[in-house]
């Protein structure tokens, strides 16, 4: 009966913090995209300012898949998408719409720091369609496999794999005109190890939130005959699939 309610619970979309998951997912992925534009250097390395909060958004969707399953995770990739695509239309449309006489000259320094790479938003878009989904994907694969242990080494595994075709999709789509092919295969080994570092790093903490986050939802999802469609928007769950409480 308490099994029952809390598939009930999940299917009814009811989680306590399912929300602020999805809610803070998108906004790491909407900053990553409107920085990404400038480029940095730290300690001699060229990268963009994604690299570094761009990590972080696998470090959610990991929890997410973890404790809610990759239904979920998907519903959040979803969300981020259509959030960073509204944001960015808004932002070429009101560059497009006149302006008042006395405001002409702060309205173009705001277009001009508004204005959108083709490429970056290309790489972007491509490499988040392609890296997000497969991260869940072994998320949810490792843990049917593991039996829910190693959990540790599930996160490392499936951050090393995705960041790579991330780092890979972006940086070869965004850059591809502006440095040479040497460089930007250093930049892309470059930033690929950033961003494991940075999931290494958070490691601890994602570990503890993911655990935490079980006991106070009830919740630990096993994706046992999920459909991994990635265009798929059914986020329903059966007792089954909850094992919170024979773990």
């Amino acid at each position: 009966m308490i099994q029952n309610r809390a598939a009930l619970h999940i299917m009814n979309g009811q989680p306590k913090y399912l929300w602020f998951l999805i809610m803070s997912y998108a906004m790491i992925i909407s900053i990553s995209n409107w920085y990404d534009s400038r480029l940095i250097s730290l300690f001699n390395l060229t990268i963009s300012p994604g690299t570094l909060s761009f990590p972080l958004s696998f470090l959610v969707s990991d929890i997410i898949t973890e404790v809610y399953g990759y239904k979920n995770a998907r519903k959040a990739i979803w969300a981020a998408l259509f959030f960073n695509s509204a944001f960015l239309i808004f932002g070429e449309i009101i560059t497009k719409l006149p302006s008042p006489s006395f405001a002409i000259e702060n309205n173009e320094a705001f277009d001009k720091l508004l204005h959108i790479n083709f490429w970056i938003i290309c790489g972007s878009f491509t490499s988040y369609l392609v890296s997000e989904p497969i991260n869940s994907y072994f998320i949810a694969k490792l843990k049917v496999i593991c039996n829910g242990k190693y959990i540790g080494l599930r996160f490392i595994s499936s951050t090393i794999i995705a960041t790579l075709i991330d780092s890979i999709i972006f940086i070869s789509i965004a850059f591809h005109n502006l440095i040479n092919r040497t460089n930007l295969l250093k930049m892309i080994l470059t930033v690929w190890l950033i961003k494991c570092i940075i999931e290494i790093i958070g490691l601890p903490i994602s570990i503890r939130l993911a655990n935490w986050l079980k006991g106070n939802e009830k919740l630990d999802i096993y994706d046992v005959k999920t459909n991994f469609n990635p265009f798929s928007l059914n986020t329903n769950y059966d007792s089954n699939n909850n094992r919170y409480y024979k773990n």
